[in-house]
């Protein structure tokens, strides 16, 4: 099982790993547009009013556009430690225990847009770049990805799970994966679509997906391990799950 994570926008800082290896990452048929755009960032880095109209960025954050500045020297850590937020959070690798994180590091991938998929354990530095972030000079992330990008998704084998966000999801879609909506339910029965505390939820949900010793191959079997776990998960069909939540 493949479980595919959206990335966050914040990134915990620092790290003790060696300076990025673009060899040292999962799917080295990406390294040539990694490459390209890690320079690219690192060249709009010198010019911070450019920098910040590319990256959506106001000048309270340039610290954002320093840390570009130094994608190639800067310290790396494992991917799953590096993103952080809401979803990653509730993932909470650092309860884990030894065993239950090298299954999560094989499990666990995250979508970029600087890097197109990263495993769990990959050891990347901090940065800042969105899928909907467009630099000089360059095709929008989704053009750069898909060709590349989609076929390494459609050689997975194993039964994959997808809890990226649209714009994530769109840089490279996955055939036949499982995806993951979230409704909110009132005490009157009436529903309505969880918007930013759905990753949370996802959050949860890749968490007993990374933890569990089994391996679900369909959509079928995926529900019934989720719904042991406890989660209210409905299936109406096709590759598309719904986890049930109560309303706040």
């Amino acid at each position: 099982m493949l479980v595919l994570l959206p990335p966050s926008e914040t990134k915990a800082a620092g790290g003790d790993g060696a300076p990025l290896d673009l060899s040292a990452l999962t799917a080295p048929e990406l390294t040539g547009v990694r490459r390209h755009l890690a320079d690219a960032l690192v060249e709009l880095a010198a010019a911070v009013p450019a920098a910040r109209a590319a990256l959506g960025l106001s000048a309270k954050q340039d610290a954002e556009i320093a840390r570009n500045a130094e994608l190639w020297t800067s310290p790396t850590r494992p991917a799953l430690e590096r993103y952080t937020g809401v979803l990653y959070d509730a993932l909470d690798v650092g309860s884990m225990t030894r065993a239950q994180r090298a299954r999560a590091g094989g499990r666990l991938a995250v979508g970029s847009a600087l890097f197109g998929l990263v495993r769990g354990e990959d050891p990347i530095p901090a940065y800042r770049l969105s899928a909907g972030s467009v630099l000089p000079g360059l095709p929008t992330p989704r053009a750069l990805w898909r060709p590349l990008l989609s076929p390494v998704l459609a050689a997975v084998d194993d039964l994959v799970v997808d809890l990226r966000s649209g714009s994530y999801a769109a840089l490279a879609p996955v055939p036949g994966a499982v995806t993951l909506g979230v409704l909110s339910e009132r005490p009157d029965g009436t529903r309505s679509v969880v918007s930013h505390v759905n990753k949370a939820h996802k959050g949860r949900v890749a968490r007993v997906l990374a933890l569990t010793t089994a391996e679900p191959t369909d959509v079928v079997r995926l529900r019934s391990l989720l719904r042991r776990a406890g989660l209210h998960v409905e299936h109406d069909g096709g590759a598309a799950l719904t986890l049930v939540v109560p309303a706040c």
